[in-house]
């Protein structure tokens, strides 16, 4: 798996550079979003814009830094989402957890504003 994290303040920014979210790299995107899935963060902001496919793994490791935060009402906030990965989302059920942006600046002001 090949990714990058950046801490913006209390924002981690995760950004996958895979093509897919699939269960050959599952188990470390789950290892690496339950390290960083802690309650003192500000939000997650998930940098999905390479990825063109995902299954069911993949959106179970989504689904895991949902459920890490949301207790802590800690924001999962996806970017880049391709319409393939936003479809697949959809029919399963998942996309109205999180917020949606374009822009890794979108999420971040996004992010910044629900501090407040």
């Amino acid at each position: 798996m090949k990714y990058t994290i950046e801490h913006n303040d209390n924002i981690v920014i995760f950004t996958l550079k895979n093509d897919t979210l699939n269960s050959r790299i599952s188990a470390d995107f789950k290892a690496e979003l339950l390290i960083i899935c802690q309650p003192d963060i500000q939000a997650l902001i998930l940098d999905l814009s390479t990825v063109e496919s995902i299954d069911s793994s993949g959106l179970g490791g989504i689904l895991l830094a949902y459920r890490q935060l949301h207790e802590h009402e800690i924001p999962v906030i996806l970017v880049g989402v391709q319409e393939m990965v936003r479809t697949i989302m959809n029919i399963s059920q998942i996309g109205n957890q999180f917020v949606f942006c374009e822009t890794i600046e979108e999420a971040t002001k996004y992010a910044s504003d629900t501090e407040d």
